[in-house]
């Protein structure tokens, strides 16, 4: 096994101080990528357990996104839509165990052809099933070039044993707690490479489980810093019967889970700012999915709750220092194409994500729905759209989930009033008092079926039932469904 990273030795400046990058030098890109990370941990989404001093400092100076969706809540296919800008359907990586198509234009493909280098640390999970969960071969690495990650990183590695692999496929053990052992390899990528432009993807496993333990090992003495210092609604109100405990038993652990990496983020940033390459790069922090505790079905995620779907999403550098808040719900599918365009580069044919960057600093971009589709797959055949208030889903009965991308008949089975339930506790489904919102949702979520998946199935109402005291009016089937600008509202 190598004893360091593939990347070589750390190069600094020689005097003690880097000059800026010259202007209109190519912005450097960084994403970080957490592993089911819920939005509400972050103290900019309103967390009073103080985990997240750094991701809040980014959002302030940058640009938060406040309603971040994934395309899908499993690992898999919302990775494969970060890296092409696809809805999974679209790449074919609708489950786990899918591989990457090698013949799809990628983020890193598109910064190398451009001139970039291109280094990926940590959790790929797009190598397929007939692969090993390290070692992936470089034709399945998206085309990124610099290359210490493994396939599946929650099977080669534990909390204070991380093993990936580098470009030869050789075995790498990198020395301190997970999260930091994969920041550390990124801060020395930039220090590397500093001096050129580069995209780097930084993919961390934490707050992802253990999952041969099933447990959340934070560093030493973490766990014991949370315990007791958030519980949200629906885990509250949900996960007392969740199997194993659920967020009552996990909870402390996740947190001081996001601590550590929060502080490691801070230490990369330092280190752009010691390179004299801070203002000039683009960084990016989201998360795959998030995490519903067990609490919606046998698991963690697969459903189309806030828990799982929702996600963080901030920007910072050039294109997004001071851009704000941007209140519209956005998809992570997005953030392809917007690195492009944060870049300077064409986005290319066959991405269905738009750039973000029309709205920052209170812009608009006509050509959005107002809304954000999902694809749910593995627990169940499901879609959904989430709008400023509004959730829909629906599902197919009887569909295989492991073996259908998708199906040509689905039920109604959820529908939430974001505005007076926020954590969805209440599924309004079927209320013959929200029938005309229900009925407009449905027509939001067809024309994104039709416009992404090339279909057109049949949705069925779900069985009536009766309306009581509540009342909710309809909508022109145009109207992007916000209900501050549009006026929905329950009756009295």
């Amino acid at each position: 096994m190598s004893g360091s990273a593939s990347y070589g030795e750390v190069t600094g400046p020689a005097g003690g101080g880097e000059s800026p990058p010259p202007a209109g030098a190519p912005p450097q890109v960084i994403v970080v990528l957490t592993d089911q990370q819920r939005w509400d941990t972050t103290g900019v989404h309103g967390n009073p357990a103080g985990v997240t001093p750094e991701f809040d400092r980014l959002a302030r100076e940058g640009t938060l996104f406040e309603q971040a969706i994934t395309p899908n809540p499993v690992c898999a296919p919302a990775r494969s839509a970060l890296q092409t800008g696809r809805f999974p359907t679209a790449t074919g990586v609708f489950r786990n165990g899918l591989p990457l198509p090698q013949d799809m234009p990628t983020l890193a493909g598109e910064f190398a052809a451009a001139g970039y280098t291109t280094g990926y640390i940590g959790k790929w999970h797009l190598a397929g099933e007939d692969g090993p969960d390290g070692p992936v071969p470089p034709a399945r690495r998206g085309g990124y070039a610099r290359w210490l990650a493994s396939d599946r990183l929650e099977f080669t590695s534990d909390a204070y044993r991380t093993v990936v692999y580098d470009e030869d496929g050789e075995p790498v053990r990198l020395p301190g707690y997970r999260s930091d052992a994969l920041i550390d390899a990124a801060i020395r990528f930039v220090a590397d490479h500093h001096d050129r432009p580069y995209l780097l993807f930084l993919s961390l496993l934490e707050p992802h489980h253990q999952n041969p333990t099933d447990d959340y090992p934070a560093p030493t003495g973490f766990r014991e810093r949370y315990e007791s210092a958030w519980l949200p609604p629906d885990l509250a109100a949900l996960g007392p019967g969740a199997p194993q405990g659920g967020a009552h038993r996990h909870l402390a652990g996740y947190l001081g889970q996001i601590k550590r990496v929060d502080e490691g983020v801070g230490r990369l940033r330092d280190a752009l700012r010691s390179l004299g390459t801070e203002e000039n790069t683009v960084l990016a922090w989201t998360a795959d999915h998030g995490s519903h505790f067990r609490t919606r079905n046998s698991e963690y995620k697969r459903s189309a709750h806030e828990a799982s779907v929702r996600v963080p999403l901030a920007l910072t550098g050039p294109g997004f220092s001071g851009g704000g808040l941007v209140r519209e719900p956005v998809g992570t599918v997005d953030l392809m194409p917007t690195l492009l365009a944060a870049a300077g580069l064409a986005v290319p044919d066959g991405v269905q994500g738009r750039s973000l960057l029309p709205l920052t600093g209170g812009g608009r971009d006509p050509g959005r729905s107002g809304s954000a589709f999902v694809q749910i797959s593995e627990d169940r055949v499901g879609r959904a759209v989430r709008t400023s208030r509004w959730k829909y889903a629906v599902e197919a009965p009887g569909a295989d989930a492991w073996n259908d991308p998708d199906a040509d008949r689905y039920t109604e089975t959820e529908l939430y009033d974001l505005a007076a339930d926020p954590y969805e506790l209440d599924n309004l489904v079927g209320r013959d008092s929200h029938r005309a919102v229900a009925d407009g949702l449905r027509d939001t979520l067809l024309g994104w079926l039709e416009r992404i998946e090339d279909t057109e199935p049949v949705i069925e109402r779900a069985p009536s039932r009766p309306a009581g005291q509540r009342r909710a009016e309809s909508f022109p089937a145009e109207a992007p469904w916000d209900g501050v600008r549009f006026g929905h509202r329950p009756g009295g």
